[in-house]
């Protein structure tokens, strides 16, 4: 079942060797692909050629999913295709009845023109795959494209005209609330004195409004 329901044009179906990306890993890395990787498929490519639509910056976009073995955190997998691939990537994670999209935020490398530099990562939770929540809006040019995911992926609510910059330092605002809030959860289980349950419930409560309020802009 596809994710993203795109032109018969953009159609590529082809699987990719995961032993493809065997010159950018180490040997722990090679046994992680093979360990939680089922099968890597190139499934889409979105050009001037396939979709008719302008570059706005970016040469093209190439849609992998990828099926795994077990439901692991394969962000390090991921970073390593990345770099390897000068062009962006949407990554549609498969699991069972489960999917997660990622897409990263890249720029080419000063000296390799054939690699690239990974500035952000744009994800999304694992979802049900029959719940598309998310869409690759064909319009405007491939740099809108591009864009547009990533804001979906990032939660913020706000115009669609924002830049990348904010939407990545939005991510890491969301991400170090996020982590405040689950530091001050814990403490609070492991907290056996009133007081301190009292005080960390306090911080808590407002970290979360904090969090409240910049999802809200």
């Amino acid at each position: 079942m596809e994710y993203f329901n795109l032109p018969e044009t953009t159609r590529v179906n082809r699987v990719v060797p995961k032993n493809a990306f065997d010159k950018y890993t180490n040997s722990k890395q090679k046994k992680r692909f093979t360990d939680v990787v089922q099968r890597i498929s190139w499934t889409n490519k979105l050009s001037k050629d396939t979709i008719n639509l302008r570059k706005g910056g970016v040469e093209e976009i190439q849609l992998f999913q990828i099926e795994l073995k077990v439901k692991d955190d394969i962000r390090d997998l991921l970073e390593i295709i990345d770099k390897s691939i000068p062009y962006p990537l949407v990554f549609i994670l498969r699991f069972q009845k489960e999917v997660l999209v990622s897409c990263a935020k890249k720029h080419a490398h000063p000296i390799n023109e054939d690699h690239a530099v990974v500035d952000w990562v744009f994800r999304s939770g694992w979802h049900p795959v029959t719940d598309k929540r998310y869409v690759l809006n064909l319009k405007k040019d491939l740099g809108f494209v591009i864009h547009d995911l990533c804001l979906q992926l990032s939660g913020r609510k706000g115009a669609s005209n924002v830049s990348f910059e904010n939407l990545i330092e939005f991510q890491q605002k969301k991400h170090s609330l996020e982590n405040e809030i689950t530091r001050l959860e814990n403490a609070m289980a492991k907290a056996k004195q009133f007081n301190k349950k009292v005080d960390l419930n306090t911080q808590l409560i407002e970290t979360k409004k904090e969090l409240e309020k910049l999802l809200a802009i």
